[in-house]
This record gives C-alpha cells, structure tokens and sequence, in this order.
C-alpha cells in the first residue's frame, strides 16, 4: 500500500505542511519538578518526530488549577515557557512544524495535584468514574479514583478564558506554528459541552448553544489574541473517555463545527472515540462534518495506512493524526514512504516517569 496522498503536502492555516502524516497529542509526563517544566528531553522526543507534517504536543494546562496528572508540562510561568522553547526551537531546527495543545481538566483531577489541596472543578459538582495518576504527601505514586469536584461559579468563567488566552500568547511568543485547544476526551471544555456532567441551569447549561458557550468563549478569546489561522482545536464526538456522556452528541458537534467554521479555524481535529471503548464514526457522519466545517479537518483513533488513504481519498479528512505509532517509529513518515514494516508499540513506554521513579501504570498501559 502506498501512502501518495499521506505524503502530499497540505495548507493549514497560513503555513504549507510538507504531508499529511500528523502527530497526535500524547500524554508524556516527563516535566521536571518542581513546577511542571519541559526539559532537553522533551525537546529530544519532539525533534525525533519532526517529519511529521504537524506535531500535536502533550496536552499543557493553561492554569495551576487545570492539572490532572503528575508531572504534566503547564504554559503559565516563565520558566515553563523558557522549557517550551527548547522544544519548539529543536522541532524548527530540525525542519519541522508544531502546535501546543492547551488544556484545563476540570474534573479528570485529584487534590493531590491541586493548588493548596483544593478540591477540583467542574461544570456541575458530579464525580467522574475516572482515575488519575498523583504523587501522594508521603512521595508514593499511583492511580487514583478522581476526587468528587466542585461546581464553578459563574463568576470564575472568565479567569478561565483569560488563562487559556494568556497560554496563546505564551505559545507563539515561544515559537509554536499553532495552538490547539482540547476541547475532547472528557476534560473541561468536553464537560461543559456535554449532557452528562453539565446539569446547570444557567447560560452555561440546558441547551447545545449554551453548553458550548465555554468553548466558543475560549475560542474567541484565543482567535483575537493570535489568529485564526494559528488556532484549531480537538473535539471527541460520541466519545466515553474520562466518564464522558452526551445524550446530544451530534447536535452538539454538528453546532460547534459550524460555528469553528464561521470563526475560520485553521483546523478541527477529530478525535474518533472507539480507541477508549466508544463506538465508531458512521462514514455519514464524518461527512456531514465535512459538509460544515471547510477548513482542515483531521481525525484520528487507531488509523492504519490504508484506512488513512482511504479517508483522503474520499475527501472527507485532509489529514490524519497518528499517536502510538508514532512512540514505536519517531520516522513514521519515512516508513510509510517505503511501505516498511512498523515497530509495535510497547504499553510500557507509553507514559513517562520512569525518571521520577515510578514504570507501573497498570490502568493507563491497555
């Protein structure tokens, strides 16, 4: 099988991506402590994988209060900005492209990763059956039931949008080509848009134009501070991941694609949610977003090279993200170029940590 449309080139935004062969986000959790910074390693990893056409980071919180794991990278201090330019200056040196993915978990948390032991947030004061991975007062380490969040006030909302906007400008003050925000999997801006843990009764719950409010304000507030064309964002329709719920899901994505496209995003990345245990995108949905949205749209979830020709073949994707083929084969594009065979990706590799002394993720590794 070859990979002639993977490796066609392709306009996202204002910027010419030499093919189509995306890094996916992955949660690496290799930031040292204290203060959650990127290191030489991190710039190491990334820059392995510059022939990507476009690197997607690790999720990195916008705010103290948006952590959920040990030992993930934030774009909120100095120093985690200066850690951030190791990496995008070793990806351009390398020739390559990257986005940073911006995050707030909301509820996917634990008081022991929460400033001063505070409880975590939420849209509605509901726990997720999720768990999360903490370092505990006494130094042990492991996985962790989340704790049961508390609501956010109204009044708190903007505070939000304003860090997410401040990580923008972080962003591309610190070189990133793109901000991608993670609007999916279960995190907070995926909890506000969902039916099941949003049961407010204000302007930020009930209707699919007022649970998407959050994300639209987070959108806009980024679109003014860099651009439209530096922006997409991440979405997870009809996803479980993280005890994620939405009896509304394809009006709600349906209605947020139309309005990313009225705002002219660069792109919108589809994460596809059978890879958690969520059921498969029907090919008449993925085309309706395609009929909604007309800028780059990307997917991914478990994508093979042939069913990722087949996709940019058909038109609906422009591009794919691949995630742990990427870990096992840091040349992926090459490979795929010379129809060679792929390392299998090892569970055990998946996360970080082992330098911070813990190698057993036995939730996180199936």
């Amino acid at each position: 099988m070859n990979a002639d449309k993977l490796l066609h080139p392709i306009q996202v935004g204002n910027l010419s991506l030499p093919n189509r062969i995306f890094m996916a986000p992955l949660t690496r959790q290799r930031a040292s402590q204290p203060g959650n910074v990127p290191t030489a390693l991190n710039a190491t990893y990334y820059a392995q994988r510059a022939s990507a056409g476009l690197i997607v980071t690790e999720a990195t919180q916008v705010m103290p209060e948006g952590q959920g794991y040990a030992w993930t990278p934030g774009m909120h201090t100095d120093a985690q900005q200066a850690g951030w330019k190791l990496v995008t200056d070793a990806v351009h040196a390398a020739g390559g492209h990257i986005a940073l993915q911006l995050w707030h978990v909301g509820r996917i948390s634990h008081r022991h990763v929460q400033p001063d032991g505070k409880l975590p947030v939420a849209p509605s004061a509901i726990q997720a059956n999720a768990q999360t991975f903490v370092v505990h007062p006494d130094g042990s380490m492991g996985m962790v039931q989340t704790d049961l969040p508390r609501a956010l006030e109204v009044e708190e909302l903007p505070g939000i949008v304003a860090a997410f906007r401040a990580a923008a400008r972080r962003a591309i003050d610190t070189g990133f080509d793109f901000v991608e925000i993670h609007g999916a999997n279960g995190y907070l801006l995926d909890q506000f848009q969902s039916t099941g843990p949003n049961q407010r009764t204000d302007a930020y719950g009930g209707s699919v134009e007022n649970r998407a409010r959050l994300t639209l304000e987070v959108v806009d507030a980024i679109v003014a501070e860099i651009g439209a064309a530096r922006t997409g964002i991440r979405l997870s329709p009809f996803g479980t991941f993280n005890d994620i719920a939405d009896t509304e899901a394809e009006a709600m994505a349906f209605y947020l694609t139309e309005q990313l496209d009225a705002r002219k995003l660069a792109y919108v990345h589809i994460a596809e949610p059978d890879w958690a245990g969520g059921p498969q995108l029907a090919d008449a949905f993925r085309a309706a977003l395609r009929q909604r949205f007309k800028g780059t749209l990307i997917f991914a979830g478990g994508y093979t090279l042939e069913k990722a020709e087949a996709l940019i073949a058909s038109g609906v994707g422009d591009a794919v993200a691949f995630g742990r083929p990427f870990i096992a084969n840091p040349d992926l594009p090459a490979r795929f170029a010379k129809g060679a065979e792929l390392n299998a990706p090892d569970a055990s590799t998946f996360y970080g940590g082992a330098d911070k002394g813990y190698t057993d993720y036995p939730s996180l590794a199936s």
